[in-house]
């Protein structure tokens, strides 16, 4: 009896696997919510302890209580000697984010987690940041610079990279970066997280699993891929150099997404930043805004009408750059930005835990007889 072939959805697409409070995208109107409260009211009004809050809590805090979750980040912020060892020792070795999920993962071998989840959680979203500071830092000099206690969290963070006290406009643009790139519902790394999950795996490795899934360039690296793009089309005919690799059957990065139809709203907002910068930004920076704005212009006429519109990768490694952050920074620092969402998926899908376990359809035969190696002829 023939099996009849059900529905095969490639990549997953348009398939629901549970229901989510969390996070709203709106791909055909270009909007984005979490819980509730549209992303670009948050990037203007709110901080990355307050959106890390209301992603764990499902609501925004009051005063009390964003103090007690800032003292917990806080305490959360050093990193065992032994992984700073580590980082230092693969630094010259292996890739950020190696080095990140190795660190993770290792930190999450030295601890014992407890029965406060929501203690663990706040301590990967705080232990991410601090990481991924040591890890630039390292790199870049050699030197780990231990966190500052009297500092807020992005504060603290590009203090421990950088290893001077920021100015407080680099402080407002990544408390902006680190808030758009949050939480963005049931992406490749949070599916992964959520998988790893349900097999009632800790957080640790959940989260080790979201981090090596970001990595790829089809997801958290594509920011990095972006930036490469836009350096290689500097000073070229950017409708050629389109059309061209597009003849070739490439991709340009930046554009195009699975959900969003329409501008990705934190697209529009990191856009902004990177326009109100030019005033005071390098040759460099200001020659990438020429070549992205000039892409994006080339883009609309090609492509609009099919739905593909810029993504939030395409302006983020220009305002990257003019915080002089380095680009195989760029995928580690959407990690620490991201484990809030990461956290406060694992955190939802526990209520009603269910292992997850996808069919596939088998198309191979059946019934094959095993022939002894001797006997077997060379195909």
């Amino acid at each position: 009896m023939t099996e009849s072939k059900p529905e095969i959805r490639s990549g997953l697409d348009g398939v629901y696997f549970m229901e989510s409070a969390i996070c709203k995208v709106d791909g055909a109107n270009g909007r984005l919510y979490y819980y509730g409260y549209p992303i670009d009211e948050l990037a203007a009004e709110s901080n990355f302890e307050e959106v890390s809050y209301l992603l764990m809590n499902g609501r925004l805090p009051n005063l009390s209580e964003l103090s007690s979750f800032r003292e917990r980040m806080r305490a959360a912020r050093a990193i065992p000697g032994e992984v700073i060892d580590v980082i230092t020792e693969l630094s010259e070795r292996s890739t950020p984010m190696h080095i990140l999920s190795t660190a993770v993962d290792m930190i999450g071998s030295l601890k014992r987690e407890g029965p406060d989840r929501k203690s663990t959680y706040i301590e990967i979203i705080s232990e991410l940041s601090s990481v991924v500071a040591a890890i630039g830092s390292i790199s870049a000099t050699g030197r780990y610079t231990r966190p500052e206690d009297s500092l807020g969290h992005i504060e603290n963070f590009l203090y421990m990279l950088k290893g001077e006290r920021p100015n407080k406009e680099s402080v407002e643009i990544m408390e902006r970066m680190f808030i758009l790139h949050a939480e963005h519902s049931s992406n490749a790394s949070t599916f992964s997280a959520i998988v790893t999950a349900s097999t009632l795996s800790d957080i640790y490795s959940s989260t080790v699993s979201a981090i090596n899934t970001l990595k790829g360039p089809l997801h958290g690296g594509a920011d990095e891929m972006a930036l490469r793009m836009l350096n290689d089309m500097r000073g070229k005919d950017i409708a050629r150099y389109v059309d061209n690799t597009i003849a070739l059957g490439g991709r340009i990065m930046g554009f195009g997404h699975r959900v969003y139809k329409s501008y990705d709203p934190r697209a529009t907002i990191i856009k902004g930043i990177l326009e109100s910068v030019q005033p005071k930004a390098s040759a460099e920076v200001r020659e990438l805004t020429k070549t992205v704005l000039s892409l994006e212009a080339v883009m609309r006429d090609k492509v609009s009408s099919k739905g593909i519109w810029p993504n939030v990768d395409l302006f983020t490694g220009p305002v990257y750059r003019y915080l002089d952050i380095l680009p195989e920074l760029f995928t580690p620092i959407f990690a620490a930005s991201r484990a809030p969402g990461w956290c406060s998926h694992i955190q939802e899908y526990w209520k009603s835990n269910k292992l997850l376990r996808p069919t596939v359809f088998y198309t191979g035969e059946v019934g094959k007889r095993y022939v002894p190696i001797e006997k077997r002829q060379g195909e």
